[in-house]
């Protein structure tokens, strides 16, 4: 298997942790103690970028590896790296305003979307040949 995909899958684990210290930074700042879930709408956009993120990387993460090695370790990771540009987006705009998460939420879903059926095709492909 690539080291690429490994180093995909780091990256997208340590974005992650960066969105949760950022859930807990806008916790400090917009006075939302925990298990407090509402408040400031800064603070409520910091933790939808948290929790569709993790809703996200349970699809992602799966496809990314299923990709990698069943249709192509180059290009598994380079459409890991384009999900994860396109999060960074999704999250830079979402913590802005909630309208400019869209283009960072359609490039990763994109990638996503990719993934899944390029490993599905992949599968099915290693199933049926010899």
């Amino acid at each position: 298997m690539s080291p690429w995909t490994s180093l995909i899958t780091a990256l997208t684990l340590l974005l992650y942790l960066v969105i949760t210290i950022n859930v807990g930074r806008a916790r400090a700042k917009y006075k939302v103690p925990p298990p407090q879930m509402t408040g400031d709408a800064d603070f409520e956009r910091a933790l939808r970028v948290q929790q569709n993120t993790l809703e996200q990387m349970v699809f992602f993460l799966p496809a990314l590896w299923l990709f990698s090695f069943y249709v192509s370790p180059l290009w598994g990771p380079l459409l890991g790296a384009i999900w994860l540009v396109g999060r960074i987006a999704y999250a830079w705009g979402y913590y802005q305003a909630a309208q400019k998460r869209m283009i960072g939420f359609g490039i990763s879903s994109f990638s996503s979307m990719v993934l899944l059926l390029g490993s599905l095709v992949g599968i099915i492909l290693s199933l049926v040949q010899p």
